[in-house]
């Protein structure tokens, strides 16, 4: 058999790693995988609700992830209800699935002023809708975007628990949590 052409995937300190290589490479280049991960949430019914996200900041230091949202959207709701979210990222090139679980934290007003500064226009019109993100309205266009900093809101994924499944010529499964120091287990994939 040839070599395996991911050598990262077979130990745990390297599948590690390379996760935060790829998402601190999702911060920074538009075309990672990991760039546009999909964060899952429960819905106050609790009906299951995923929708795609900008990956905004990644440290492996705290081990924390930082997404922008609109402070009225549907997620805000069910985040103050249930401050637990799931990101998953699927990354082909690296045959990679990354399930992350989070506890998120909320950060809003001047807590945000800085990276709400820092924001370009065209990206500040993702926050402010009139009406509200999902409000059912007549036609596709009938709404109007109007940059809105009360409604500019950041979520703090702190990462508590990672599944790790890795798909190269020998599939491999590991599990790290925060609990544990991050240090690891394998499992069956």
């Amino acid at each position: 058999m040839s070599a395996d052409p991911h050598p990262w995937a077979t130990t745990l300190e390297g599948l590690h790693a390379e996760v935060w290589t790829r998402l601190i490479r999702g911060v920074h280049d538009r075309r990672a995988a990991a760039r546009h991960p999909t964060l899952a949430t429960v819905a106050p019914d609790g009906s299951p609700q995923a929708r795609t996200v900008v990956l905004r900041a990644a440290d492996r230091a705290s081990a924390t992830l930082r997404v922008y949202t609109d402070a009225q959207s549907a997620k805000m709701t069910e985040l103050r209800t249930r401050p637990l979210a799931a990101l998953h990222v699927w990354d082909s090139g690296a045959h990679l699935q990354m399930r992350l679980a989070t506890h998120v934290t909320v950060h809003s007003g001047d807590a945000v002023a800085n990276l709400w500064a820092k924001l370009p226009e065209e990206a500040r019109l993702s926050y402010g809708c009139t009406p509200a993100p999902g409000q059912p309205i007549p036609d596709a266009l009938a709404y109007r975007k109007t940059p809105d900093p009360s409604v500019f809101t950041v979520l703090e994924l702190r990462l508590q628990a990672m599944d790790i499944v890795h798909l190269g010529p020998q599939h491999r499964r590991a599990r790290f949590s925060r609990i544990e120091g991050w240090a690891g287990i394998w499992c069956a994939p």
